[in-house]
């Protein structure tokens, strides 16, 4: 393939050799299967657990395309959007902060509609709310040529260039057909070649990585294979980011599906298997502050807890919001929080200091 041509990628399915995957297939299966045993604690609220790793996720993803915003930045952020003193930290902020809506938004809108057109230009439209890309076109498939290649480098120079727009509304109905069929003999495979194809696509002018890794938890929690969106490739993309696209352009230049497949299948069992030590830690923590919180003597100490595993960073208002408690009382348990170093404050003003839950945030980290 001429680095000059647009390249069009084969209409889906494409032919797999089901046999040398089996092995690994299997792997990916049992972890996965592992990690939605682990999410079953009665005594523990699973969104405690999905909100703090989907911001996990946001992060890792979002700093795939160049964003250096911290997860202890997103939480401060969502406080008080001036608590943040750089002006690309809080730009990159609004960024983690979107794609993570994006997500809800698109896991809430599962049982109305498929994975498909409408769901996608939904969750992009949310993407690229009131950042950078926001005047791309935002919500809509792209119109015009583009190429990927590095900072600066002109068309002549890109390493891919994806598909010329006239055959994305075909490529794209493809696409959605083959991801909503129940006829792929595997749905890890199934979803690892949709992975490949929306990339190669490439349909929107920006924030196609972010929307294609987007679709992974959405596609597992559809056809019931974890319970929650908690498990999240992105971390695995960015540590292998050059075997990644290694694996996807032995597809485009080969038809290598295998190495591409297996690179996936790994990328999903490692992360699943990564994602259990995290659920486990978070158990644990949440475990070893409840009876700390309950000795504690207040009513709403339990909720208060509940409440910073959801937002690990908080000042007044949101407690009040949330609790419902009396001036007193919320700043009485702020008093004890930090002196059981539960919370630390970030601010040093006098009035709605910012606290954060530091362990939870090391435990993201």
């Amino acid at each position: 393939m001429s680095k000059l041509e647009p390249f069009i990628p084969p209409i889906l399915p494409p032919e797999i050799d089901y046999l040398e995957l089996i092995t690994d297939i299997g792997d990916a299966r049992e972890e996965l299967g592992n990690l939605s045993g682990s999410l079953i604690h009665p005594v523990i609220n699973p969104q405690l657990l999905i909100t703090p790793l989907l911001t996990k996720e946001a992060v890792v993803s979002s700093s795939i395309e160049g964003t250096i915003a911290t997860i202890e930045d997103v939480f401060r952020y969502e406080v008080e959007v001036s608590s943040l003193e750089d002006e690309e930290i809080r730009r990159d902020a609004q960024e983690i902060v979107n794609y993570r809506k994006a997500l809800e938004e698109s896991l809430s809108q599962l049982e109305k509609r498929a994975i498909g057109e409408n769901l996608l230009k939904q969750a992009h439209y949310i993407l690229l709310d009131s950042v950078r890309g926001s005047r791309k076109d935002r919500g809509n498939f792209r119109r015009e040529i583009v190429y990927i290649g590095k900072p600066g480098a002109k068309i002549e120079d890109a390493s891919f260039i994806p598909a010329p727009p006239e055959e994305i509304p075909e490529l794209m109905k493809n696409w959605e057909s083959y991801i909503n069929s129940k006829k792929e003999k595997d749905p890890l495979i199934q979803i690892a070649i949709a992975h490949y194809q929306f990339e190669a696509i490439h349909p929107f002018l920006d924030g196609n990585g972010r929307i294609g890794r987007l679709v992974i938890p959405l596609f597992l929690c559809d056809r019931n294979m974890l319970p929650y969106p908690i498990l999240y490739i992105s971390e695995f993309f960015d540590e292998q980011r050059d075997q990644y696209i290694d694996a996807l352009r032995s597809v485009d230049e080969n038809s290598d599906w295998s190495r591409w497949l297996r690179f996936f299948l790994t990328g999903l069992r490692i992360q699943a298997l990564r994602t259990q030590k995290s659920v486990l830690e978070i158990v644990d923590l949440y475990n070893s502050l409840k009876e700390k919180v309950i000795s504690l003597g207040s009513v709403y100490g339990s909720s208060m807890l509940d409440l910073i595993f959801i937002r690990p960073a908080v000042n007044y208002p949101i407690l009040k919001e949330h609790l419902g408690a009396s001036p007193q009382t919320i700043y009485n348990l702020l008093n004890k929080f930090e002196e059981e170093e539960i919370l630390f404050q970030v601010s040093d003003r006098k009035r709605n200091r910012i606290y954060i839950f530091k362990a939870l945030i090391q435990l993201l980290r």
